[in-house]
């Protein structure tokens, strides 16, 4: 892994810096800013704009990263791209994310999209996306992840996070730790950046299931009543938020026309917009099997909080998880609903050891078994008596491995 933006920026002159020539809405936070970017392209797509989306990882399939209005990128336009980048990027060693970045910016720019919805990697400040001019900017949730790389407390990672802030460029934020949010602030006034910081206090739940929200919301541009947000959970409601102040602003900025109508189409029908999945979804229902990529401590919090306010208390949980993450405290946060666990391996090199998942498991009193693969691990799961809900969940690759399998399709690993 290789963080600066010397590489990227080389790369994208050679290809004629295409990024210059997008509008964009540039995504950071530690959780949530998929969800965010997937509601904010999903409104744009609702009112006729052509919309780029790029996020990362990708569950299933490397196209999922780059799509269109909800389409992926085509695999032979990942070819063709890819054969012409090749030797620019063997030449200069530019890293694998940073590749996929510039082949998003120019599939972007070669399609002239009217708008490009760009999610960072890691962190903000030196991650590859991190040469866009954006016309807006957002920073969803900051936690204690990857604080090996980004740093060891809320404020180290607000500063990296935060260093997608630009100069005269608005900022919408949903960050609630104090010590995170006054770091962010600071940035937001040495670069003369209007700060929206979004709250739960502006939202009224009416009620809330597998099949989304329905809110009432009130934003600076005007109230929202009986808004139905169709990504399912408590937390995707402040996610929504942020999205919908962001619009509104791209708006107030003269670019787009957003009506009411777009946002509560776009906020309704957010699969159909953009193929996004993987938040809290139905895999099958007989038995009940979801799927959440929850992968940190905060993720896997609001995951429960979520499932705990849908009544859904006590799962059967298929989990596995990258070895760099905090499996103990994921554990503690998963701890109130698991009444089981299966602990799987998925086929990455990264994957945390199975008798180490059950040993942390054990430990916080989950009775917990090992199955070395996420296959082995759902047959497990599905051929025991159906008395909880299956959670599959901890990990891209884990929920990537098991709706392959589930829907008879092939997956391939990446590792980023």
């Amino acid at each position: 892994m290789k963080f600066g933006l010397q590489g990227v920026e080389t790369l994208l002159n050679e290809l004629g810096n295409p990024h210059r020539r997008l509008t964009t809405i540039h995504i950071a936070g530690t959780n949530g800013k998929g969800s965010t970017a997937a509601m904010i392209a999903a409104m744009f797509t609702a009112a006729g704009y052509r919309t780029g989306l790029y996020t990362s990882p990708h569950i299933l399939r490397f196209e999922e990263r780059i799509r269109i209005d909800g389409k992926p990128i085509p695999a032979r336009t990942v070819a063709g791209l890819t054969s012409e980048i090749r030797p620019i990027v063997t030449k200069q060693r530019n890293t694998f994310f940073e590749a996929v970045t510039a082949l998003a910016f120019r599939y972007f720019a070669d399609e002239k999209v009217d708008i490009a919805i760009v999610e960072t990697g890691l962190g903000g400040r030196l991650d590859a996306t991190n040469v866009v001019k954006p016309l807006v900017s957002v920073i969803t949730t900051i936690g204690l992840e990857h604080a090996h790389i980004l740093g060891n407390t809320l404020q180290k990672i607000a500063y990296e996070k935060g260093g997608i802030i630009k100069p005269n460029i608005p900022l919408i934020t949903g960050v609630t730790s104090k010590e995170a949010l006054q770091e962010i602030k600071s940035i937001a006034e040495r670069n003369n950046a209007s700060l929206i910081k979004v709250s739960k206090g502006q939202v009224e739940i009416h009620c809330s299931s597998l099949q989304g929200s329905d809110v009432s919301m009130k934003t600076r541009g005007g109230y929202f009543k009986n808004l139905h947000i169709e990504l399912p959970g408590i937390h995707q409601i402040l996610n929504a938020c942020m999205a919908v102040e962001a619009v509104l602003k791209a708006a107030e900025l003269g670019r787009f026309l957003i009506s009411e109508k777009n946002i509560r189409d776009g906020l309704s029908h957010t699969y159909h917009y953009t193929g996004f999945y993987g938040r809290l979804s139905v895999v099958k229902r007989k038995p009940l099997m979801l799927m959440d990529v929850a992968h940190n401590p905060d993720a896997m919090a609001a995951l429960v909080q979520s499932l705990q306010m849908l009544g859904c208390n006590a799962v059967s949980a298929v989990f596995g998880v990258m070895r760099d993450k905090d499996c103990a405290r994921i554990s503690e946060a998963l701890k109130p609903i698991c009444k089981e666990l299966i602990a799987v391996a998925p086929k990455t090199e990264r994957a945390a050891s199975t008798s180490d998942i059950v040993k942390i498991f054990h430990s916080h009193g989950i009775p917990a078994v090992e199955e070395h693969s996420v296959v082995s691990g759902l047959r497990r799961a599905l051929k025991e008596p159906a008395s909880a809900p299956i959670l599959i969940t901890g990990s891209h690759f884990v929920c990537g491995e098991a709706i392959a399998w589930i829907n008879g399709k092939k997956y391939l690993t990446i590792n980023q």
